[in-house]
């Protein structure tokens, strides 16, 4: 087979320079992780005609540069950073520093079979707004676990006006968020399908909207291993252990399972008759609970995909119960 004569590069990311090494090519790059030394980033990759970058996502700092190396029309690549320390771990790669790791990068980018479609940017600005609630929701949390453990009148009426201010503005945020949401025609029309689903709260429409761009264009079981909710083997010879759940979108599966438990319990006669006939069977609750996160996920999958309503049918397959 014919050697690939696509020119990669490799970026690795720090909150103030970026290192740039292009794959089989000894000349490196450093520039500032600012828009001054985004421009010479892009000269030079132009000069050295690189068709695609790859890049390891590095808690946001990278998205700067992602956003502009993808409004330039180069393909861009985002790695997590297990992909490419099993990389390198594959390749005996033991030194690291970060011209090392620019041009582990780019090998691995050189590597890449399959390139994924770019994300919406629509849904990258609307993903950092569901964050901002997300956290808000999880300040609030920590601020009851305060209280239950606090004697002190004063601090814990102080803590409750705190708790107070801060759903008012996780209330005002979402409903901020969905009202930008639906001005895109396009991702309205999602909106209403995803939250056709009995169980599915608009809250939780929007995280499978925002978390979950693919839904609707990829298969039940890829949207439920991206949402970290697949059960996977964990067997070896004569043992047989017990399936798992394993990576995936973190805030997207929390928002699933805490779904799930008022869905599986209220709301979605399926969910409901799902649980009750997987604690009944012997399993836990924890365990009956992802099962109808999955479950769920399915759903919203389907309508999306199908572009109707949800109407309380079942899919004609679902994922064997870990």
């Amino acid at each position: 087979m014919a050697k690939s004569t696509t020119i990669c590069a490799g970026i690795d990311t720090g909150k103030r320079k970026l290192d740039v090494a292009i794959e089989g090519c000894r000349e490196p790059l450093q520039v500032k992780n600012t828009s001054e030394g985004h421009a010479a980033l892009l000269a030079w990759l132009r000069q050295h005609r690189v068709k695609r970058i790859g890049i390891e996502a590095s808690g946001g700092y990278e998205q700067p540069v992602v956003a502009e190396l993808r409004r330039k029309r180069f393909v861009v690549v985002v790695f997590q950073p297990a992909q490419v320390r099993a990389y390198g771990k594959f390749h005996l790669q033991r030194a690291k520093n970060d011209k090392i790791d620019a041009a582990l990068i780019a090998a691995c980018t050189a590597a890449v079979r399959k390139i994924h479609a770019a994300p919406d940017p629509r849904l990258l600005r609307f993903a950092e707004q569901l964050t901002m609630i997300d956290q808000i929701g999880e300040d609030i949390a920590r601020l009851k676990n305060r209280i239950e453990s606090c004697r002190n009148v004063t601090i814990n009426k102080i803590w409750h006006e705190d708790i107070a201010r801060l759903e008012q503005r996780e209330k005002a945020a979402l409903k901020a968020l969905v009202t930008s949401i639906r001005k895109h025609p396009d991702l309205a029309k999602r909106l209403a399908l995803i939250n056709s689903v009995d169980g599915i709260g608009l809250p939780t429409a929007v995280a499978i909207l925002v978390r979950l761009p693919e839904i609707g264009r990829i298969t039940r079981e890829q949207a439920v291993a991206l949402a970290g909710l697949a059960p996977y083997d964990d067997d070896s010879g004569d043992q047989v252990g017990v399936r798992h759940i394993e990576g995936g979108r973190k805030r997207l599966r929390r928002a699933l399972y805490t779904a799930s438990l008022a869905a599986s319990f209220r709301w979605n006669p399926q969910l409901i008759q799902l649980y009750q006939r997987l604690t009944a069977a012997g399993k836990e609750h924890k365990r009956a609970l992802v099962a109808c996160a999955r479950k769920m996920l399915i759903f919203a999958n389907t309508v999306v995909a199908r572009g109707t309503p949800w109407c309380g049918e079942p899919p004609v397959r679902s994922f064997p119960v870990s």
